[in-house]
């Protein structure tokens, strides 16, 4: 089998794992990105995939059998974030169509796919948890029906196969991310042991008492490889979580033990951390300045918008795996050890103290 990568977002959250996890399993790699970063085992594409010229260009020369798409560019409303990101899928895809080498494109989504997008997040009618893939689109526009539907569209003209992959929050590394509750947590955590404040629950009563679940970055990696090269696997959508169940009220305690900050009793009132961290900008920079951390912008590290809208909803969010168990991928990750590693690799990279 050719075993030649695109990875288009490989500098982040799902495309740095990914890279790693092709790169461990002897792939050739190209990263495409508007300003690639240096990374090991990735060749460096620069490219803005808003511009055809731009990605004819880059393209040009580069043979990849296999595809995996994990960027997107969060717009003001929804029906912005369909036209950009649909065309962002379209303009990449026929870029690549004159080399003819693409065997499977692989789209990676979420579980908004089942919640509906942020202007309309969590409301109205919902399909039951556990979400099944059969469940289907909901009768709301999203973007990411959109960019499925330009992925489906090159597949039938160009002869590819696809996967699409549903995560729910990921857990992974990544600096400038706009969606990473990992970080923001940590840094969170930080600043309330360096500043003596209670570690306090932002979200609502739902995600403290209710059963949730989340999604290690290198095991949708792993899913995303397993995908790519199982035949059974091909032209189908799936759900990606790490397998266990977890409250909020427990995980939020063990958070706190790992850094050695008190956790604040939840008393059913919502402190979102937008709140919470809304004058910290300054807290962090003497942080960064007295650890000699590698990056002193708190805005390149948190997200707090993005974790109180998962930890705001107000419905619980648990997800099947039945379908990917049922063709042979059986992968599980402990969340909690999927916090823990990622607070090491933080610590380890001198982006926490």
């Amino acid at each position: 089998m050719t075993k030649k990568a695109l990875i288009v977002g490989a500098s982040g959250i799902v495309g740095s794992a990914t890279a790693k996890v092709l790169a461990d399993d002897g792939w050739q790699i190209w990263g495409l990105a508007r300003k690639p970063q240096a990374q090991s085992n990735v060749e460096p594409v620069a490219a803005d995939l808003l511009d055809p010229a731009s990605l004819e260009k880059a393209l040009a020369g580069l043979d990849p059998s296999h595809v995996f798409i994990s960027s997107w560019l969060r717009q003001p409303t929804e029906a912005e974030n369909i036209r950009v990101n649909s065309a962002m899928v379209r303009n990449l895809l026929d870029a690549l169509r004159p080399a003819g080498s693409v065997r499977h494109v692989a789209l990676v989504t979420g579980l908004k796919h089942y919640l509906g997008p942020f202007e309309a997040y969590g409301k109205g009618s919902l399909p039951q948890t556990p979400f099944r893939e059969e469940q289907g689109r909901l009768e709301i526009d999203n973007f990411y029906y959109a960019q499925e539907d330009e992925v489906f569209a090159a597949a039938a003209r160009d002869g590819f196969a696809w996967s699409v992959h549903r995560p729910h929050t990921i857990v992974g590394k990544a600096v400038g991310n706009a969606m990473n509750m990992g970080t923001t947590l940590a840094v969170y955590a930080s600043i309330c042991k360096q500043s003596g404040r209670p570690l306090r629950f932002p979200g609502v009563d739902m995600q403290w008492n209710g059963l949730t679940d989340m999604t290690d970055a290198t095991l949708l990696g792993r899913h995303l490889l397993w995908a790519a090269t199982t035949p059974a696997a091909a032209n189908q959508d799936f759900n990606v979580v790490n397998g266990d169940v977890f409250r909020w009220k427990w995980m939020w305690g063990r958070i706190a033990d790992w850094f050695g900050v008190e956790a604040a009793p939840f008393d059913g009132t919502v402190q979102p951390l937008e709140t919470q961290m809304a004058n910290d900008a300054s807290i962090w920079a003497e942080i960064a300045q007295k650890h000699g951390l590698a990056e002193p912008d708190i805005d390149r590290l948190v997200s707090p918008w993005h974790t109180d809208a998962d930890l705001g909803r107000p419905i619980e969010v648990v997800t099947d795996m039945a379908k990917s168990r049922r063709l042979g991928f059986l992968d599980y990750q402990p969340t909690d050890d999927a916090f823990f590693t990622l607070f090491e690799q933080l610590r380890a990279d001198r982006l926490i103290p």
